[in-house]
């Protein structure tokens, strides 16, 4: 990848030589030491470099990492945790990992896996013995080196004598990748040691021999379950390896071998015994290996005592939502992995399926767990969702931005007026854009869904994710075109893109770029006009460029379309705010934005452009919101509303614009009459549901919640219309039609309530993305999309499927 000229020459006196990667969290290079040895070296961005508490976890990257040393570790060579932009250099490991090694070749044979077994049961033999816990042992932190694999990337790891007392990873803070998780690192974190690690192995290795993991599962939910309960599936597993990968994937902690003892049975050729437990027929070791407690004789069945019950597992997992879900969540920054270490770029970790493949197809499951499922389902949805929620890596910033629901008109999600039926030549389809070049999911372990789509004409256009934008075909889903958000040659800044709305068959994207601020190294940004049928660029404009520029993103209310262009915070300080022609891209006019002691942003509802600026106080209930409309002609305010509480503008309803609190469940909703600009006080019938999310559907406000709760209120009146819940796991903003209410999960699982009554009539399952990715690490973006009766579910990474609503 190709060095651009905003690149540093040298970090902290390493010549650099290339770059390796970017992403969101930093870029890693290819850097020369003076006596000519090669480095991977990862710096991060700049915006994280003012976190102290992930320079805390950055510290405690490079501590661990050093503490490792072994012929199966990347050993790091220096490093600086308080730099202006902090990096750590490791030995350079040329080769691939072993996700993308496995995605593009298959299932490695039967001397590899014996050899990558080995290394890796060695590598993690080393680390125990320092003292350090993984935590996060998966296909993506292995490299395939030349002389054997290696393990990177230690930014879950722990020392494993501070468990108990390390405040960065408390109890309640769900670590890893979910697939390659053990049942207690959903059930006890705070309980985890070297044998979690020990059953990511097992899994790990499966995935080797089969391109897939053990418990795969479209739903994020079934994926814990089938870990936390469910038997391993192994089909395809050579018979050589399926006794040390059977006792790797021991549900129960005490029932796992060492890393030193798996490593000696495999040096010396020797297999772990099972017998069969007269209870249950399943089998259980004996641990006749190297180092058996004397104790615990060898030929004796583990008792059934010590298999993970549910019970107990569900015990550990909170029960209800709390004001701390959100905390919980953005705390997990840097809980399933910071910058990938060492050139260990994280990368999806599951070899596609063609379609219509019968491997793909759900596996029957037995009569005893479908019971047990039945059983548990509607007792632990809510649980396991917002336990996994912890499982999403973003800062509070972006969990609050992804709270912000999109508004009404000539924004993102809105379906073409008068459509009807089904699109012409529409059949089902399922279709995923390419990741842009050397983005590969980007640095900070994660995948994430479209930010947004729309209909232009025949076209679904969506972006997110690295791309500024793609096009698939409304009725045969061909992605035709696609242009990723840096559009620099080998380029990726690592900012997500998200459409800003469309116009008259344009779409309103933006692009980034690295560009040095007067500080240091910042980003540029332009507003792009994309005709929406080819891709072309129609026009571009900079609104910005250096540290403070704003990055004119709609989700995060920095931007937002009108029918006169873009409007959008503009300069290299954000700080004022200006229209973009439609047809030109000319800057029509500027002004600066208000002086107050609070934040702004940009919304826009039935064509009206508005300015939301809120001053908060240590008192969140003290908060004020200023809402002013702008005049399209010359930028200024024509009226403005004060209000109390951190408000956010839901959309229009008949006369009035609905507006809710983002922080304070203790506030109804407010409604400013547009003609009168009236402010109204809605006191709600019953209180809104902790860490609910307010959208605006067809004239009523949903309060929704991640466990699948659903309220449906008038806007008008308070008046509570229904509650429900939908089942989902996560889910994400709802789209409505006159009968139906439909919400997704990030797996694209569906679901659709009856409009009066929230009646759930029908559901669809999942999909995984073809393998490609953790449904669990995706995070909820785009609603769905209604063009007539054709459903378009954004999901996954990347992904759109599409459903005719009359075969729900």
């Amino acid at each position: 990848m190709a060095l651009r000229d905003s690149d540093p020459a040298e970090v902290g006196g390493y010549r650099i030589e290339d770059r390796l990667g970017s992403g969101g969290m930093g870029v890693v290079y290819l850097a020369r030491s003076a006596s000519g040895r090669r480095l991977a070296i990862k710096v991060v961005h700049s915006q994280y470099a003012d976190d102290d508490e992930f320079r805390a976890r950055f510290r405690r990257e490079v501590a661990a990492a050093r503490r490792v040393s072994g012929a199966f570790t990347a050993p790091v060579v220096d490093a600086d945790a308080d730099a202006p932009h902090p990096w750590m250099a490791t030995l350079y490991i040329p080769g691939a990992d072993l996700g993308t090694h496995v995605r593009e070749h298959g299932p490695l044979p039967l001397p590899r896996l014996r050899g990558l077994a080995a290394g890796l049961a060695e590598a993690l033999r080393d680390i125990h013995r320092a003292g350090v816990v993984h935590r996060d042992l998966k296909p993506a932190n292995v490299m395939l080196a030349e002389d054997g694999p290696r393990v990177i990337d230690f930014g879950v790891s722990r020392a494993a004598e501070f468990a108990a007392s390390d405040a960065l990873t408390q109890t309640g803070r769900v670590m890893g990748t979910p697939p390659f998780m053990s049942p207690e690192q959903f059930a006890a974190p705070h309980d985890v040691g070297p044998a979690a690690d020990m059953f990511s192995l097992g899994s790990v290795l499966t995935y080797a021999a089969t391109c897939r993991g053990p418990f795969d599962s479209p739903s994020p939910y079934e994926t814990a379950l089938r870990v936390v309960e469910g038997e391993p599936d192994l089909t395809g597993v050579p018979d050589e390896l399926l006794p040390f990968i059977r006792v790797c994937l021991e549900k129960h902690q005490k029932a796992r071998p060492a890393a030193h003892e798996l490593f000696t049975l495999l040096r010396e050729g020797g297999t772990p015994v099972t017998l069969t437990a007269p209870a249950t027929g399943a089998p259980r070791p004996e641990r006749p290996w190297p180092g058996a407690r004397p104790t615990e004789p060898a030929g004796t069945a583990w008792p059934e005592a010590a298999r993970t019950d549910r019970s107990t597992t569900l015990h550990a997992l909170p029960a209800e939502a709390d004001d701390g879900a959100d905390e919980a969540a953005a705390d997990g920054l840097d809980d399933v992995g910071v910058v990938g270490a060492a050139g260990g770029l994280d990368a999806p970790t599951a070899q596609p399926r063609p379609p219509h493949d019968p491997a793909g197809a759900p596996r029957p499951e037995p009569r005893r767990t479908r019971a047990r499922r039945r059983h548990g389902l509607l007792l632990v949805s809510a649980a396991a969702a917002l336990a996994l929620a912890a499982i999403v890596t973003t800062t509070l910033t972006l969990i609050r931005d992804h709270d912000r629901p999109p508004s009404s008109a000539a924004r993102v999600g809105d379906p073409p007026k008068g459509a009807a039926d089904l699109p012409e030549g529409w059949k089902p389809w399922a279709a995923t854009a390419q990741a842009p070049a050397g983005s590969e999911g980007g640095l900070s372990g994660t995948d994430t869904s479209f930010k947004g789509c729309s209909v232009v004409d025949a076209s679904l256009v969506c972006a997110g994710s690295d791309l500024m934008a793609t096009r698939f075909g409304l009725a045969d889903g061909r992605n035709t075109w696609s242009r990723p958000v840096d559009t620099t040659p080998d380029g990726t800044s690592g900012d997500e893109g998200a459409l800003i709305g469309t116009g008259d068959g344009r779409v309103y994207a933006y692009g980034s770029e690295d560009a040095r601020g007067a500080n240091g190294v910042g980003a540029g940004y332009t507003v792009h006009a994309l005709a929406a049928g080819t891709g072309k660029e129609l026009w571009r404009t900079p609104t910005g460029s250096g540290e403070m520029a704003r990055v004119p993103d709609e989700p995060q209310g920095a931007a937002t379309a009108v029918p006169e262009g873009v409007i959008t915070f503009y300069g290299a300080q954000g700080d004022q705010y200006a229209l973009l022609d439609a047809r030109t891209g000319k800057v029509r006019w500027r002004q600066p934005e208000p002086q107050t002691r609070g934040d702004c942003v940009l919304e826009a509802a039935a064509d009206r452009a508005y300015l939301l600026c809120t001053m908060r106080a240590d008192d969140e209930e003290a908060a004020e919101t200023t809402v002013s409309q702008i005049d399209p002609a010359t930028g200024k305010t024509r009226w403005t509303v004060e209000a109390e509480g951190a408000l956010q503008l839901l959309g229009r309803h008949e006369d009035h614009l609905v507006l809710a609190d983002g922080y304070s469940t203790a506030r109804g909703l407010a409604l400013i009459d547009v003609a009168s600009h009236e402010l109204t006080e809605r006191r709600l019938e019953k209180r809104r549901p902790e860490g609910s999310r307010a959208y605006l559907a067809r004239g009523t406000v949903y309060f929704t919640s991640s466990s699948g709760g659903v309220r449906a209120v008038a806007p008008l009146t308070g008046r509570t219309l229904w509650e429900s819940n939908s089942t989902l796991e996560r889910q994400g903003p709802p789209t409505a039609s006159a009968t139906h209410v439909y919400f997704a999960s990030p797996s694209g699982r569906l679901a659709a309530l009856n409009a009066r009554s929230g009646k759930v009539e029908d559901t669809r399952d999942g999909r995984d993305d073809g393998g490609r990715a953790n449904s669990m690490l995706v995070t909820a973006g785009a609603p769905p999309l209604l063009v007539g009766d054709a459903l378009y579910v954004p999901y996954g990474v990347r992904s759109v499927y599409t459903v005719n609503v009359r075969d729900l």
